[in-house]
């Protein structure tokens, strides 16, 4: 499940990261609050933690969503700051000026948000998202290398081919004996691949998957040795040389999805490696 819920972290990470654009006027001012206001003292930390968060993702070159939550931080602090301002002598002897600054603010972030909502949340069809992403004076950014290609950006591709995926591997699995089945791993390089499997498993009779990949490495390699492998997410040549016999035996096609209409299912047979002794050696940490 954790790898069906990560598209959905994206999509609110990189999307509360641009809008940081939108709402450049309230975080800087509560950025500014924290640090500069008497009235903020108490809430100093608050400044510094942001300041330092940036920072440290900007010196370890982290994703461009790893910062996302801490705008939550200076956001509230900005609120608090328009807040007081609004309400200041300034303004006081003002009214028409305030009852115009109030609603300005409040339609400032209503137009900046409807405005790039569809580059950020799949809410439009994927021919139509296409063609409005042509027409932004922006790129998208891509979280990784490998997705620089694709023709959607990573939370929206992620949307795809997960029940699709399971269906081929399905298809795999029951294509084999009964005792073949039940010494058969179905092994992943990702574990999105590997909680699909969980998730949408079960009504296909396939037991739970094995990965290498985050938290799932920690979970073992299970009862299975590696004399049958069905492998989910592996182009053919990188893993040819760890087996005796590897075969393509599915394909999925889709050209909005990630991988899948380049990287078919491997069934393999005969692991040079025992995952019961060396599991280590599939760590994939990142």
């Amino acid at each position: 499940m954790q790898g069906l819920i990560c598209p959905i972290g994206i999509e609110a990470g990189i999307l509360a990261r641009e809008l940081s654009n939108v709402s450049f006027p309230f975080w800087f001012a509560g950025l500014l609050f924290y640090l500069l206001s008497r009235n903020a003292k108490p809430f100093r930390a608050f400044g510094w933690a942001f300041v330092i968060t940036v920072a440290f993702f900007l010196m370890a070159h982290g994703k461009n969503y790893y910062s996302a939550p801490v705008y939550a931080i200076v956001l509230a602090g900005g609120a608090a700051a328009a807040e007081r301002l609004l309400a200041a002598p300034l303004t006081g002897g003002r009214p028409r000026l305030r009852a115009a600054l109030k609603p300005l603010a409040f339609a400032w972030l209503i137009v900046g948000v409807l405005l790039i909502l569809p580059a950020f949340l799949p809410v439009l069809p994927v021919d139509s998202y296409l063609k409005f992403q042509e027409h932004l004076p922006f790129a998208i950014p891509r979280a990784e290398h490998s997705h620089m290609g694709a023709a959607l950006p990573q939370y929206y591709a992620d949307e795809f081919n997960w029940q699709e995926m399971v269906e081929a591997v399905a298809r795999v699995y029951h294509s084999l004996t009964p005792e073949e089945q039940a010494k058969t791993a179905i092994f992943t390089d990702d574990y999105g691949e590997a909680a699909a499997i969980d998730f949408f498993g079960a009504k296909y009779g396939l037991p739970k998957a094995i990965s290498g990949h985050q938290n799932y490495f920690l979970w073992g390699p299970r009862d299975y040795t590696g004399e049958i492998v069905i492998r989910v997410g592996a182009a053919i040549e990188n893993v040819r040389s760890g087996y005796e016999i590897v075969a393509v035996a599915a394909t999925i096609e889709n050209p909005y999805a990630l991988y899948y209409e380049t990287r078919p299912i491997l069934l393999c047979r005969g692991r040079k490696e025992n995952y019961q002794t060396h599991w280590s050696s599939v760590k994939k940490w990142e």
